[in-house]
């Protein structure tokens, strides 16, 4: 009995040094990966550094596209990489004001005007691109019951001409008849817009009828864009077309991009109400402060309610905030038409959704999920 017990405690003592043995060596293959993971964190870390060292802001500006200023700021490794990236902006923001532009011909290019020109004569063929925005334009009719409704051009065009004509003379500054209006609100049915995918082309049925895009325009213009930015590289970047604002990414360092939303009482210094963090975002704000001629004291601003034929007075601004520009274009301009309380239950059943309303009084109203983007 004692050799057998002698003979396990032998046993027991070799297999315990074997044992230690292959701890140990775990242990310093612990400790050698350990080194190891240290050293590639450390060089990935590093090359971080210097991709972050690497790219910098550049900035650039333009001002003969929509009517409007256009700011694009973007992260570049270097000056000839932002020049690349600068090129392809411009040349994507001046094909979308070209194909967008209702006043103005250009050559070799069926744009807006070229439809409305041919309304009730023939189809006009135009690119893809316009095609796109048309369906879009029908699909966001619909998801807000007629609020926004981009064959509203003939009433559109009536507003346009009084509101120059209040700007340029102030002093016989006119409203349109009602009866005027009704009578161009006849010829606003998005139905009699056709389109043909086949053969690429659109016709307006109705003689009477124009395309007014106003509405979603620059917002639909700037998602487009920021899609091709993506395309071409870009991770970081701010795109602003006329305060349609849209964002790529973070800044660099990882820090959310801050975006103001603009103050609709003009006559405060303070120029914005909030600041927002914004990443991979877009903001657009629609209100009474930015197109608009006054007539005995009462502002008649560019929004007109289709339903009313006239631009509402119980609102002077409503924010809105969502993933899409083109949506965020035409939302607000939807929910601007909308009463408080419809707009309110229209925002708060679409996904992704975030509004600030700011009533005539100065009262701001905010959307359920408004808050968290709102900086401190």
């Amino acid at each position: 009995m004692f050799g057998y017990f002698a003979s396990i405690g032998f046993y027991d003592m070799i297999g315990k040094y074997f044992w230690d043995e292959i701890k140990e060596n775990r242990l310093r293959k612990r400790e050698s990966m350990k080194r190891l993971w240290i050293v590639v964190f450390l060089l990935l870390f590093l090359t971080g550094c210097m991709q972050a060292e690497q790219r910098k802001a550049f900035d650039v500006q333009y001002f003969d596209y929509f009517d409007t200023f256009t700011s694009f700021t973007v992260y570049a490794e270097d000056e000839k990489q932002f020049q690349q990236y600068a090129e392809l902006f411009q040349s994507e923001l001046e094909y979308y004001h070209q194909q967008f532009d209702i006043y103005h011909n250009y050559n070799g290019i069926n744009n807006m005007k070229t439809i409305n020109d041919n309304a009730g004569i023939t189809a006009v063929q135009v690119d893809k691109e316009l095609l796109d925005f048309l369906e879009f334009a029908f699909e966001e009719y619909d998801r807000t019951r007629g609020k926004v409704n981009v064959a509203m051009g003939s009433v559109l065009s009536i507003w346009h001409s009084y509101r120059e004509q209040g700007l340029s003379d102030p002093g016989q500054g006119q409203v349109p008849d009602k009866e005027i209006l009704e009578q161009a609100a006849g010829h606003t049915d998005i139905a009699k817009v056709k389109i043909n995918h086949e053969k690429s082309t659109v016709y307006l049925e109705d003689p009477a009828m124009s395309l007014d895009v106003g509405a979603m325009a620059k917002g639909y213009a700037g998602q487009q864009i920021c899609r091709k930015l993506r395309e071409a590289g870009v991770v970081s970047a701010l795109v602003n077309i006329g305060g349609n604002v849209q964002t790529i990414g973070v800044k660099e360092g990882g820090k959310l991009w801050r975006v103001g939303v603009q103050n609709p009482d003009t006559s405060s210094s303070q120029s914005y109400l909030y600041a927002l963090n914004l990443q991979d975002m877009a903001l657009v704000t629609s209100g009474t402060y930015q197109r608009y001629y006054e007539v005995d004291g009462v502002r008649y601003h560019h929004i007109i309610d289709p339903e009313t034929l006239f631009p509402r007075q119980d609102l002077a601004s409503v924010t809105i905030l969502c993933k899409d520009g083109g949506d965020a274009d035409a939302l607000s301009t939807a929910v601007f038409n909308m009463s408080l309380e419809e707009g309110q239950a229209f925002v708060e059943s679409l996904e992704k959704v975030e509004a600030l309303w700011v009533d005539a009084d100065g009262n701001e109203i905010w959307s359920s999920g408004f808050k968290e983007y709102v900086a401190d």
